[in-house]
């Protein structure tokens, strides 16, 4: 594994990359979500899991997240977006990757669907796990996971736990063209969901499944947002079969 460190707008993204065997092969970018970072259970075995299937990985901190530059405060979905494309370039040169492929959990899968139908001709599969395709609802109703606000008139920031988030970030969230940006995409995506999720409502994930024309829901039997204690290995095995080389 190796540490890299990618530029975006003069903030410095952190991240990992494996790197599998032989000389040319493909690459999938991990995002993870909302407060969480690139060293989250679930993608430290995704990224395990790829690496015995000869893929290649970046997992990096979105900005205000991690190890990266920013403040939380200054996070948006949109900036995430850039975050992301940042990535996406550095591995694009690398002439090395044959195939790209984007993983994203809960906002990271947002991020995911989003620059795929940006780049619908340069992303080969995309795999959403937990999208968090609510956070533009819950932007709209002032309620951001116990975080309330006027809607109508979003102050400069919100305190959310021990963070403030920040007003823009909702403003823009309550605008997001998310599915009409995603459905943009029309190579091969794999959905996976919690049946008992209790931060996104699985019919986000549905949703998804419905505007795609090249899509599979994967409904996993009681487990929650972040596919903990029993169920990682299954998430992530779904996840890492989708992409798998097919030779």
């Amino acid at each position: 594994m190796a540490r890299i460190t990618i530029q975006r707008d003069g903030l410095n993204l952190v991240g990992d990359r494996e790197e599998p065997f032989g000389e040319i092969y493909d690459m999938a970018i991990l995002m993870h979500g909302f407060t969480a970072n690139r060293n989250t259970d679930l993608l430290k075995q995704i990224a395990d899991n790829l690496r015995d299937e000869n893929v290649a990985s970046v997992r990096f901190d979105f900005n205000g997240h991690g190890e990266s530059d920013g403040k939380f405060e200054d996070m948006t979905v949109v900036n995430e977006i850039e975050d992301a494309k940042a990535i996406l370039d550095y591995v694009r040169t690398d002439p090395h990757v044959r195939n790209i492929f984007l993983i994203g959990h809960s906002q990271g899968g947002v991020v995911a669907s989003m620059l795929a139908g940006l780049y619908p001709d340069v992303i080969k599969k995309v795999v959403l796990m937990a999208p968090a395709a609510q956070l533009k609802d819950d932007a709209l109703k002032g309620n951001t996971q116990g975080a309330i606000y006027n809607p109508d008139h979003i102050p400069a920031a919100v305190p959310f736990g021990d963070k403030k988030l920040g007003g823009f970030y909702l403003r823009t969230a309550q605008v997001l063209p998310i599915y009409e940006v995603s459905q943009r995409y029309n190579g091969p995506v794999s959905i996976i969901v919690g049946s008992n999720d209790e931060v996104v409502d699985p019919k986000y994930s549905k949703k998804y499944d419905d505007v795609y024309s090249n899509s599979e829901l994967h409904i996993i039997e009681g487990s929650d947002h972040s596919f903990t204690g029993e169920f990682k290995e299954q998430a992530a095995q779904l996840a890492s079969d989708f992409v798998r080389p097919m030779f």
